[in-house]
């Protein structure tokens, strides 16, 4: 068969990254070396959310943190949202960067037990913008799934951008063999992010992902002081719980907002841990606790 023109070559840095590689039949090889590289990884989480700024990267890092308080408990983070990536802030790890190995690319290390990998790491200056097409974005992606020494983990949780497009397409594809544990959905109470999260489940039953459950976040406000609730984002057509129970989903709770919260990830540490009176973490721990029933009982 005749090389494309423009094609790389599979052995380039740009292998997968350009316009001539979408269709290329050296595609089903990257998928064998991903599902080689996946097989030590027990549950494959996608972290998703129709709506961008309902507090789904901010999700996955603290859901990262409770997991990785058992040391016994191998966890990693994999950032997709490649043009706006803020899982380095939110854990802490501004200004690290990767490593290279005989095995891969070494992730950056929380702790011992909590690996992180996102483009942040790569930019030369933080504020830098990224401006990529689809082959591009999902080069990365393969190389984060196929090169990263991602080691024997227990939980790989993947954060994405908001949205069902190139990122989402990509990292179900090159999972697919491996098998993704499920997804779970990120929204807030009102209507106008529940439009979006529909589109989510649509786009989860389409290509076959399990839904692990939805997360209703920032539904209330909870003053740190007094712990009195005030509804912020009302949920005028019933919120996540009518939603749920309309698409016969499983609703893992409600977390109420604690500006706290998001003190804590521009700080990159846990609020579970700096705040464990505040009504919002005994909501997160009664969701994660659900998740791994379910989890347990795939």
């Amino acid at each position: 068969m005749a090389t494309p023109e423009h094609c790389p070559g599979p052995e380039s840095e740009r292998a997968g990254k350009e316009d001539a590689c979408a269709g290329c039949p050296n595609q089903t090889l990257y998928i064998a070396l991903i599902t080689q590289r996946m097989e030590n990884v027990k549950h494959k989480i996608l972290v998703l959310s129709g709506k961008g700024g309902v507090g789904k990267s901010s999700f996955t890092t603290q859901l990262s943190f409770a997991l990785a308080s058992d040391e016994d408990t191998q966890v990693g983070v994999m950032d997709i949202d490649i043009c706006g990536p803020s899982i380095p802030t939110t854990m802490g790890l501004q200004g690290e960067q990767i490593h290279q190995s005989n095995s891969g690319w070494q992730p950056v290390f929380v702790q011992e037990n909590l690996a992180v990998m996102s483009i942040g790491f790569m930019l030369p200056d933080k504020d830098d913008a990224v401006i990529w097409r689809g082959p591009k974005k999902n080069g990365l992606i393969k190389q984060f799934l196929r090169d990263v020494d991602w080691g024997t983990l227990d939980y790989l949780l993947v954060d994405t951008p908001p949205g069902t497009s190139d990122e989402h397409l990509s990292v179900t594809s090159f999972l697919k063999e491996s098998g993704i544990s499920g997804a779970v959905l990120i929204t807030t109470p009102q209507e106008v992010a529940l439009q979006d999260v529909r589109k989510e489940i649509d786009f989860c039953r389409k290509a076959k992902i399990p839904i692990l459950g939805l997360v209703e976040n920032m539904a209330g406000f909870v003053c740190p002081s007094c712990h009195g609730e005030s509804i912020i984002f009302p949920p005028t057509t019933g919120g996540a719980a009518a939603l749920a129970e309309e698409l016969k989903l499983t609703l893992l709770g409600s977390i109420p907002l604690d500006p706290r919260v998001a003190k804590c990830c521009d700080m990159g540490v846990s609020f579970m841990e700096e705040h464990p009176e505040s009504p919002a973490c005994a909501a997160y721990k009664a969701i994660i606790d659900k998740l791994l029933d379910t989890l347990k009982h795939q």
